[in-house]
Parts: structure tokens; C-alpha cells; sequence
């Protein structure tokens, strides 16, 4: 009885080690509707990360727009650039975490694009002006992006203290002002809320239908 005992406590005890925590995250604008495409990234207080296997992320072009418009990504993780249009795109971006341009192509580029360097990478198209994307690049593997109800998840978390923040492409003001301090040390769910002011979303006009047909 006695062993029977000893092996149920150390199956309860090791299903309690290996229970998940999970930060759930609301993120709304100032007049209460929930935002999608905000990235929510927890960071350990105690500066302690462990990368986790990194794998490649794809960001498609679909009837000449980005695709996913936001796409958020641990560091040092390679992105392949496939192009889905019948047209050709020449893919760049500017931004200090990753300066990289992909000359004129149709299909898939021959190498990924490695992002090794925490920050938000705008990208853009030469050829079609309208086409704006995002690259989230995030220092911590504790992210998620919130989906059309405003909510996002980040799970597997390890039992401790975090810094969390939250960014949008539209946020007005910086991400540093969004931080929150979320203790899991003793509870295996923290629910998180912001309430963002954000810039309204500019969008240049797209070329009419069959501007450069053949070509472009």
C-alpha cells in the first residue's frame, strides 16, 4: 500500500512539474475594440532564456499584398519569400534589425533571409508601393500574436517572473510604455489586459488592375 502510495504522490508530483503555465494576453484599442496583429512577448526578469530549435518562417505574397501583413519570429530564425503572384515583386527593407533587398523574382528565392537581430523590420516592394509588411523579431521564444477577438496566448511557460510588452504596427508611443511585470512563480495562468492608443492605419492606393501586366 505503502508503494502504492509513494508511486501515485511521484506521479502527482511530476505531472505538477510538468503542468504548463500560460500568460493570456487582451489586447484592445482606446475605445475598447480588440486589436489583431499585436505581438505580445514576455521576457524572463532574470535575463534567463533558452532558444529553442529554430524553424523556418514563410512570409507569402498573395494577390500583391504580404502575407501574414504581421509576422512575429524568435531571433536568428530564417524566413523564405515566396512569391504566389503571377506577377514579379523585389522585396526590401531599410530597417536597422535587418537591411535586406531580394531583387526582381517570381517563386521561391534560391536562400532565405536570416533576421539575427531583435527589432521590428518593415517590409516593402519596389515594384507595388502599396505592399507593407511586418517582422516581428523578438529576443524572448515567449510571444504570440493576438488574434481577431484581441486575445493571444503564450503557453509553456516556465514558473517565474516576466516582463511583458506589446507591440502594433499602429501603436502610437513606444513599446517600452506597455511594459507589464507577470509572476508565474505561483499560479500556473496570469491574465493580461492593455488598452492601446493607436495611429490611424495610412495606406498608399493600389495600381489599377493590369498596371504592368506581363512584367510586374
Amino acid at each position: 500500500m505503502r508503494i502504492l502510495f509513494g508511486l501515485a504522490l511521484f506521479a502527482l508530483t511530476a505531472q505538477t512539474a510538468l503542468a504548463q503555465n500560460e500568460i493570456v494576453a487582451t489586447v484592445l484599442d482606446d475605445n475598447g475594440k480588440p486589436v489583431a496583429d499585436a505581438v505580445v512577448v514576455a521576457v524572463p526578469a532574470d535575463g534567463g532564456i533558452r532558444l529553442p530549435t529554430r524553424r523556418d518562417a514563410v512570409v507569402d505574397q498573395v494577390d500583391k499584398e504580404f502575407t501574414p501583413k504581421v509576422n512575429a519570429i524568435l531571433v536568428g530564425t530564417p524566413v523564405i519569400f515566396p512569391n504566389h503572384d503571377n506577377v514579379r515583386h523585389h522585396v526590401y527593407s531599410f530597417s536597422p534589425a535587418k537591411r535586406f533587398e531580394l531583387p526582381l523574382y517570381a517563386g521561391v528565392p534560391a536562400q532565405p533571409v536570416v533576421f539575427d537581430t531583435p527589432g521590428v523590420v518593415i517590409l516593402g516592394c519596389n515594384i507595388h508601393d502599396w505592399m507593407v509588411g511586418y517582422v516581428y523579431v523578438s529576443e524572448s521564444p515567449y510571444f504570440a500574436k493576438t488574434r481577431a477577438d484581441g486575445k493571444a496566448v503564450i503557453a509553456d511557460v516556465p514558473g517565474k517572473t516576466y516582463i511583458v510588452r506589446v507591440w502594433h504596427p499602429q501603436l502610437e508611443g513606444s513599446e517600452a510604455m506597455t511594459k507589464r511585470t507577470v509572476d508565474l512563480s505561483a499560479k500556473r495562468r496570469v491574465d493580461v489586459e492593455w488598452a492601446l492608443k493607436l495611429k490611424p492605419e495610412l495606406r498608399m492606393r493600389r495600381s489599377p488592375v493590369g498596371d504592368h501586366s506581363g512584367h510586374y
